[in-house]
């Protein structure tokens, strides 16, 4: 079963306030982290410009995967971007996909 994370992030302006040069090697670092995990889908959103929300960008995860899910998060926690505190997780919003639909074929048979 496919299961899908958006995981809500807040990124502080301490995270600004460093040359361009430098958070592109911290974020070179973090997506090295998440290509260890090749189960694991992740897109980047950027979503600050917009209005009314209280993060400043999002990811989209999915995967089949709950464990190298959780591992990467680990590593990435363990990353100096988030030990330095210049981001953290405000929120995790998880489903999984059609749920309800794997449920009827697989214990319904329908």
């Amino acid at each position: 079963m496919n299961i899908i994370q958006i995981v809500l992030l807040e990124f502080y302006p301490s995270w600004l306030a460093l040359p361009r040069e430098r958070r592109r090697a911290y974020a070179q670092g973090l997506e090295e982290i998440i290509a260890k995990h090749p189960d694991v889908k992740v897109r980047f959103c950027d979503s600050e410009a917009f209005p009314g929300s209280n993060f400043t960008d999002f990811l989209i995860c999915e995967t089949e995967n709950l464990k190298s899910y959780h591992f990467m998060w680990e590593e990435i926690r363990d990353s100096t971007p988030y030990t330095q505190g210049y981001f953290k997780i405000k929120d995790v919003i998880m489903g999984a996909e059609n749920a309800f639909q794997s449920y009827e074929k697989e214990n319904l048979n329908l």
